[in-house]
């Protein structure tokens, strides 16, 4: 089933903003807990059909969040920074290691809409009957579904939680009509809540989409600042390829000077050029094998 959003005016400044009962609420049963969620996340499906919201960019923002949260449960020590420099800095024939194939399947997740066929190509190591076996384990309301497909994976594969919280999210989102991924349980998720089950785990998810909702909301309202800004000094780039530039940093969370559709030097003269303009970041604070994000 898929959910209608109502529109609104494409003023970045008006996306919807997230009550303050759903944060300042303390919440002790799962039906409180539930409650909350379920007014998180009926706000955050508004934000993600708002067209001033770079729906792209923000899911590969909150894929790189993913991809640093199920890092640590593996006892890994990569952040934000290392995961980008791992995908965006690999040459052919180099191999990502644990952390880098986490981040990559997180990014694949939310590339293309939710099908086991796109699943598979995010997780290549499994097969496309076993995805969508533990798919159909959910049953009920969206985030007890979602709840239920992690239990189902983590009991069949313990150490499979990148797949288990990949596939709940796909869940969560099929559920509520979302055409793609949304990345939201592993960043509010413990490393405790992952040997959780049944009820435990249920009210675990609950908790944890309230808190990711929020953080996603707070994002999509920066992004859809950021964004708005960038298209308005589009028009003052003059290089051969800014438009398709100016494209990728809209839909990407980070981009090399060596991918833009630029020659090298105009690429990085560019990038420079957006700095200067506050259109975009430099985000790894080096001199040299710089990565710019809006």
């Amino acid at each position: 089933m898929t959910y209608a959003r109502p529109t609104f005016d494409s003023d970045p400044d008006s996306v919807p903003r997230m009550p303050p009962w759903v944060t300042s609420a303390h919440a002790e049963t799962l039906e409180d807990v539930a409650f909350l969620s379920g007014a998180a996340l009926s706000h955050l499906h508004l934000v993600l059909g708002y067209e001033p919201v770079p729906q792209a960019l923000l899911r590969d923002r909150l894929a790189l969040r993913a991809a640093e949260a199920c890092v640590a449960f593996s006892g890994r020590l990569e952040r934000a920074g290392e995961l980008r420099d791992v995908v965006h800095l690999l040459r052919p024939g180099d191999l990502p290691g644990p952390a880098g194939e986490t981040c990559l399947a997180w990014r694949r997740a939310t590339e293309k809409p939710v099908t086991v066929k796109a699943l598979v190509r995010a997780l290549p190591e499994l097969q496309g009957d076993q995805i969508a076996s533990w798919l159909d384990a959910g049953q009920g309301a969206p985030v007890s579904r979602a709840a239920m497909v992690l239990e189902a994976v983590l009991n069949d594969a313990p150490r499979a939680e990148v797949p288990a919280l990949i596939f709940a999210d796909a869940t969560l989102a099929q559920a509520l009509g979302w055409d793609h991924v949304v990345p939201l349980l592993a960043a509010g998720l413990k490393r405790a809540d992952m040997r959780k089950r049944g009820e435990d785990l249920r009210s675990a998810c609950h908790r944890a989409l309230v808190s990711s909702a929020v953080e996603a909301m707070r994002l999509s309202t920066d992004l859809a600042r950021r964004a708005a800004h960038l298209k308005a000094v589009a028009p003052k780039l003059r290089a051969k390829g800014a438009e398709a530039a100016v494209s990728m940093f809209l839909t990407q969370d980070a981009v090399a000077p060596a991918s833009l559709p630029l020659p090298d030097r105009s690429a990085r003269r560019l990038c420079d050029r957006l700095v200067d303009l506050g259109a975009v970041r430099e985000l790894t604070g080096r001199d040299t094998f710089r990565l710019y994000g809006v």
